[in-house]
């Protein structure tokens, strides 16, 4: 047995009623998901458009049919395409990214084909896996029945849970889940409403045609300890100065401490160059804001003058102690994720730590975020996150897709994060009470502007 090819599935076994319209948003899904000018592979390539479509920077279409790859090539002839199978895979090198398009429903075994794949992919690769929603399934039949689809003979109706076990069983991890298309037939205005809107709700995206699943590969430790950089943004925080310093722990290969100023005017940049002047054996530094204005400005600064193989971000107000730290950085030098974000919403807090309406607001956007992102997100706006810099400097150079709009740096690198398919793993912190100081956060001004940016983020994440 042999499997089907993506141009069988996606064109020939796709006919009529709704072939070029799947066919557009199958592109848009994983042009969404695969930034052009990566290496890319493709398995089940077909005539080539979909890897066509996606402008790599190295692009390998690899199909089990030669006429379609000689077809491929001579339409395509900027990219590669070879005869083989997907079950078989002899290739030497590695990619970016490899798409399996509507590929695992005729594959005689599927975890063989997910097992090859550790085979052409890195820690920093991305899988993507997409198929029919087996909910599907009678109306499938049922169009082939009455003439409206070309019948095919073999089908694993694979659910997404299954996927994501049969990937888990080859070393892979599912880190996203993509839900499109509820209505299959291009309807003027009803089909934006029921594909771009409804679609993505809960209770309707368990019920759409293409599912798709993101997945990274194994993701070993670091070879090596890495080098640390926490940036400490500061405004009027004065009398936690000397606690971050006496707290802050060394980690990994060595760490430095950026402190960066937003126009104090309680003497909290003399206090840090005080505490600089106190421990010479401290690798530590002063970063004046400037013109700048918001925590987000202060993190870009100081994640721009950062030497460290990993960025962390501490809140000034200590109310993340920073003796948590150790954990931040054993969960990212051990590969257990590509961005951590720590919680404060799973252990109790002390009495005066969050206001009641702070806490509602939280939660509520915890719902907000984790559906926005399609990963689990419990707390938007701890101040503490880590991520590796390599890391970083993607999503800066990927920063226009977004714009410039986050005056708090949450939700530039939450956002970044999502859109770069890296794993967010939370971490739960004891939060404390602040000592010293009050808080910049507006309840109100705050929560209306974070309502904005979820509207924003649904047109950017959602609508695609």
């Amino acid at each position: 047995m042999t499997h089907k090819t993506t141009q069988e599935i996606g064109d020939a076994e796709v006919t009529g009623w709704f072939a070029g319209y799947y066919r557009e948003e199958l592109r848009k899904l994983c042009g969404f998901v695969v930034p052009e000018g990566a290496s890319v592979l493709v398995l089940g390539s077909g005539t080539g458009e979909l890897l066509a479509a996606l402008k790599p920077r190295r692009g390998l279409g690899v199909d089990l049919d030669s006429a379609l790859v000689r077809e491929a090539a001579q339409r395509f002839p900027h990219l590669e395409f070879r005869a083989g199978n997907a079950e078989q895979l002899d290739l030497d090198e590695t990619f970016d990214f490899v798409l399996l398009p509507d590929l695992v429903g005729s594959l005689v075994d599927v975890q063989r084909c997910f097992e090859g794949l550790r085979r052409v992919t890195r820690p920093d690769s991305r899988v993507l896996v997409t198929y029919y929603n087996f909910v599907w399934q009678p109306v499938l039949r049922l169009a082939e029945w009455i003439g409206l689809r070309k019948p095919k003979k073999e089908y694993n109706w694979l659910g997404m849970d299954d996927l994501s076990n049969l990937l888990e069983l080859a070393g892979f991890e599912a880190i996203r889940r993509k839900y499109r298309m509820l209505l299959p037939v291009y309807v003027p205005l009803v089909s934006e409403l029921a594909n771009k809107v409804l679609s993505q709700l809960p209770g309707f995206r368990q019920l759409t045609l293409l599912n798709a699943l993101v997945a990274r590969p194994p993701n070993p430790p670091a070879p090596k300890p890495l080098t640390v950089s926490v940036i400490v943004p500061t405004r009027n925080e004065r009398g936690n100065v000397e606690g971050i310093v006496e707290r802050t722990p060394e980690l990994g290969a060595g760490t430095e401490l950026i402190f960066i100023d937003g126009n104090s005017t309680d003497g909290t940049a003399d206090e840090i160059r005080r505490q600089i002047g106190l421990h010479p054996d401290r690798n530590m530094k002063l970063l004046l804001q400037g013109d700048g204005a918001g925590k987000g400005d202060a993190v870009r600064k100081g994640f721009a003058a950062a030497a460290g193989e990993v960025l962390m971000i501490l809140d000034a107000d200590i109310t993340v102690p920073p003796e948590d730290l150790p954990k931040f950085y054993d969960s990212i030098a051990s590969g257990k994720g590509d961005f951590i974000n720590g919680t404060r919403l799973v252990y109790p807090m002390e009495d005066q730590a969050m206001r009641f309406l702070n806490l509602l607001g939280n939660k509520f956007f915890s719902l907000c975020f984790t559906w926005l992102l399609d990963q689990r997100l419990k707390d938007t706006l701890c101040g503490t996150k880590v991520l590796k810099a390599s890391d970083y400097r993607t999503i800066v150079a990927n920063r226009d897709f977004f714009g410039d709009f986050d005056p708090f740096g949450d939700f530039d690198l939450l956002f970044g994060a999502s859109k770069l398919n890296l794993k967010i793993v939370e971490i739960p912190i004891r939060y404390k009470e602040r000592t010293y100081g009050t808080t910049n956060i507006s309840r109100f001004r705050h929560g209306w502007l974070l309502l904005k940016m979820c509207a924003f983020a649904y047109t950017k994440l959602k609508v695609v």
